[in-house]
């Protein structure tokens, strides 16, 4: 049986710097994944090669049998895979359900013939699409915030925003990139709550954290990243524990 994830052998050089060296790996279905490592091991670039925005030098990656090097980041995300980014990519002056219905498949406006001779079918398919964006800020609990534009939420509420955008592209394997990152104490629980929920609702999560509080509270498994390959991999108990990870990702004890 193929594995979930699978990164096989994946290089990748930017001039004379390996970002990515020999690095390989396996998830699991239904599991909270962290992949963590010292600032420059390697981890947004993985991000980047799984979701198309790089292609790899050598290696492979694979989803569910099928390869997925080589696609282009919206057939990726056709495939079920979807992802976050560090610096949110939000549309500040639209509306939080403005911005999840842009995130539906079949976004608004790919049919302008339809609109102009079908008006009262695009009225219908328009007010399903808004019903099912309003159910993706409802799941995050954003419902209502659903009329307030991105620029007048707070950070935390606009971290929520990004994971209603990802439920809304349908994926089954969800990307995130430091979703903790910056949050105060109340939104840091809500944002981990919201994490295991999604996993147990049957979502698969692969996130780069570097909050080991968060780490030990939502991850199944966790894969340590050193100098773009894989170093370690386990439980966050066993990760933590281990000296010579610590001595790495801090110079010292966690």
């Amino acid at each position: 049986m193929s594995a979930y994830l699978e990164v096989a052998g994946v290089n990748q050089n930017f001039g004379g710097l390996q970002a990515l060296n020999d690095c390989g790996f396996t998830i699991q279905e239904g599991h909270v994944t962290c992949l963590v490592g010292p600032n420059g091991a390697g981890k947004t670039t993985i991000f980047n090669v799984i979701t198309g925005f790089l292609r790899p030098d050598t290696g492979s990656v694979s989803f569910r049998g099928r390869r997925l090097d080589g696609l282009s980041p919206q057939a990726i995300v056709r495939e079920g895979i979807a992802r976050s980014f560090q610096n949110l990519r939000l549309f500040a002056d639209l509306t939080a359900l403005d911005n999840v219905m842009v995130a539906l498949p079949g976004a608004f406006g790919e049919d302008p013939l339809g609109a102009l001779f079908r008006p009262l079918h695009t009225a219908r398919v328009e007010q399903r699409r808004r019903a099912e964006a309003m159910e993706r800020l409802a799941h995050v609990g954003l419902a209502e915030r659903a009329k307030d534009r991105v620029r007048n939420l707070s950070y935390g509420e606009q971290k929520l925003l990004t994971v209603a955008r990802l439920l809304a592209t349908g994926a089954e394997l969800l990307l995130l990139d430091e979703p903790a990152s910056g949050l105060a104490a109340g939104a840091l629980d809500q944002v981990m709550a919201l994490l295991r929920r999604l996993r147990d609702e049957g979502k698969t999560l692969l996130v780069v954290e570097h909050n080991t509080r968060v780490v030990q509270q939502i991850a199944d498994q966790v894969l340590f990243l050193h100098q773009g390959h894989l170093m370690a991999e386990g439980t966050p108990q066993q990760i933590i524990a281990d000296p010579a990870l610590a001595e790495i990702y801090f110079g010292g004890a966690l």
